[in-house]
């Protein structure tokens, strides 16, 4: 059974929460992000303003993958890892 935009929004929360709280991630949580972004991309019921969230979250991930240090840009990102959870929460909540 396919995953609905609901519950893909709830597991990309999920994992930028664990890089949040945790400061740390591994290529297989970046790879997890960047197919359910891709999927919900697709998805026409998804907003324009959603999208462009969900893609700084792609290129944050793909950024994540190709740095020499993926604790350090986790790190570094914890502002915006902020403003995307609460992004992802107020648009879960509409």
């Amino acid at each position: 059974m396919p995953l609905n935009e609901q519950h893909q929004l709830t597991i990309l929360q999920d994992i930028l929460k664990n890089h949040q709280v945790d400061c740390c991630g591994t290529v297989s949580e970046c790879q997890q992000l960047e197919r359910l972004i891709q999927s919900l991309i697709g998805n026409q019921q998804v907003d324009e303003q959603m999208k462009n969230t969900l893609m700084d979250v792609y290129n944050y991930s793909l950024n994540a993958q190709n740095s020499k240090n993926m604790d350090d840009h986790i790190n570094q990102h914890q502002d915006r890892l902020s403003m995307w959870i609460d992004d992802l929460n107020n648009y879960n909540m509409t």
